[in-house]
């Protein structure tokens, strides 16, 4: 059976009231909470905060973990949250060619038996939503939970709002022959090719999933509201939750709600 058919926050929300970092911290960026672990060929950049159970976070495709500061400091009250700068993203220095979600999800995995965990909680927004499904897909073993949102499963206009992907269609085909010589000109043109030729998970693979998953979306996301619909249906174990008043950053614009669902999903029994 599903966990939940439907969760659907009625709380009223005040626009521009966002939880934001301490002054004297500064979320991907903080050396006193930084590590780094050196696995398949990248110095990952990783920061720790809390005390808890372990929960990672995994960010969105051209981020880092700074997208998290509106989150880490309700979060870190409950949970050790590993907030991880992505291969290829932030501190995660990547020189090479390819890059794909199966590649990202491995290298959650090597992070997690790094750190000695045997079970994690997972968060992952957009990109790092993705990965978390193919978390659940490729290392399962490793998982308690998994809270996603903002992902797709396939890169085209039935899974993306069509003029969010029209535009990258285009700008794909304004941009495919320009020569890039800079470190940074390969970089984000192998970070953009990730999301116009990926992910390509069907929806048989994710009947297989067997980590309880809380599949998220605003009401206003740019993956459609029915392709959200779509994952959900066909995770076995799975809850959907669509945040009224919300674009596709879920947890930036209604932290502190999101942070609450959160905490009440992972430790449902």
């Amino acid at each position: 059976m599903k966990l939940a058919i439907l969760i659907i926050l009625i709380s009223i929300f005040v626009p521009g009231i966002q939880v934001r970092a301490q002054s004297n911290e500064i979320y991907g960026n903080n050396s006193s909470h930084a590590k780094r672990i050196f696995s398949r060929g990248v110095n990952f950049y990783i920061e720790e905060y809390g005390k808890g159970d372990p929960v990672i976070l995994l960010h969105g495709n051209g981020g880092n973990i700074s997208s998290f500061t509106s989150v880490i400091p309700l979060l870190e009250k409950q949970f050790r949250v590993i907030a991880i700068d992505s291969r290829a993203h932030g501190k995660s220095i990547d020189n090479g060619d390819s890059l794909s979600f199966e590649m990202m999800a491995d290298d959650v995995s090597a992070i997690i038996d790094s750190l000695k965990f045997k079970k994690v909680f997972l968060i992952g927004w957009s990109d790092g939503g993705i990965v978390g499904i193919e978390m659940a897909l490729r290392h399962p073993e490793q998982l308690r939970k998994i809270a996603v949102t903002g992902a797709n499963l396939w890169p085209d206009s039935t899974a993306l709002e069509p003029a969010v992907w029209l535009e990258s269609v285009q700008y794909f085909l304004s941009n495919q022959a320009k020569k890039r010589t800079t470190p940074k000109e390969k970089n984000d043109w192998k970070i953009f090719l990730l999301d116009y030729y990926q992910p390509n998970i069907t929806l048989k693979e994710i009947s297989q999933i067997t980590t309880p998953s809380l599949i998220i979306a605003g009401d206003h996301d740019l993956i459609r509201i029915g392709h959200t619909v779509q994952i959900f249906q066909n995770i076995p174990q799975a809850g959907l939750w669509i945040v009224p008043f919300s674009g596709h950053g879920t947890l930036i614009e209604h932290p502190k709600e999101f942070c609450e669902a959160i905490t009440s999903f992972f430790y449902r029994k």
